[in-house]
């Protein structure tokens, strides 16, 4: 089968030479849901930001059947919708509809076609009425919405996701966790929220001090207490 997310023996090590991801190897098939648990500094984020090439290590990572390369970067960079765990890093536009268009844009298509796009973004996330307010002012639930939206516009294959809960109130969680049910497209996503992986995710990947330690069916990840305890993790 061709994978829609394949690494194969990748490792990176930062500039001051701390080490955050040895020999990993994870696939993702086409419209499967990942997800990525573990500690705090187990090496997710920075696993999540090789998919897109904002970070470059020794080993494979293939996209899309595209290594990620310089030559391929732009395709890449449309083809895998990246949001990031502060949605503070996604936002920077004066209003909601310029955050939304902005990758669009940039892309180079119409504006006719763009403004299109950011219609149907929004409209997935469940934030119409929102186009002309200003991001900045938003709550974090909302600007995570907005930060999905982002990269929607892009009709990304492939959603990555840094901790889409992290910080919100149970209302807002709840109202991102059936949007991201909804989205029918494969997701890689990295969080501390195991309620929500056991609700979305038919996948579960254990990551610890830069490695994959368990990978499988998520039932049998997170029934196996003596895995999770090991590994610092529990269902709340």
């Amino acid at each position: 089968m061709h994978h829609t997310i394949e690494v194969e023996r990748l490792s990176f090590a930062y500039p001051d030479g701390r080490r955050a991801l040895h020999n990993v190897t994870l696939h993702v098939a086409p419209g499967e849901k990942v997800a990525l648990v573990g500690p705090n500094g187990a090496g997710k984020s920075t696993l999540l930001l090789h998919l897109n090439g904002i970070l470059r290590g020794e080993g494979v990572v293939r996209v899309a059947g595209l290594e990620v390369s310089d030559a391929n970067l732009g395709r890449i960079r449309a083809g895998v919708g990246l949001v990031f765990q502060n949605p503070d890093d996604q936002l920077f536009s004066p209003t909601v509809y310029d955050d939304v268009a902005f990758g669009p844009l940039h892309m180079g298509l119409d504006k006719a076609v763009v403004k299109v796009r950011v219609a149907e973004a929004l409209a997935a996330v469940e934030m119409e009425a929102y186009a002309n307010r200003i991001s900045h002012h938003l709550s974090i639930g909302e600007k995570k919405r907005i930060s999905v939206a982002t990269v929607l516009a892009m009709q990304p294959e492939i959603l990555v996701l840094d901790e889409p809960t992290a910080g919100l109130d149970p209302r807002a969680r709840r109202t991102l966790i059936n949007l991201l049910r909804k989205l029918d497209m494969t997701m890689l996503v990295s969080t501390h929220d195991i309620r929500m992986v056991q609700e979305l995710f038919g996948r579960t990947a254990i990551m610890e001090a830069g490695e994959i330690v368990a990978s499988g069916p998520t039932e049998g990840i997170l029934c196996d207490g003596t895995l999770l305890a090991a590994h610092g993790l529990e269902i709340v």
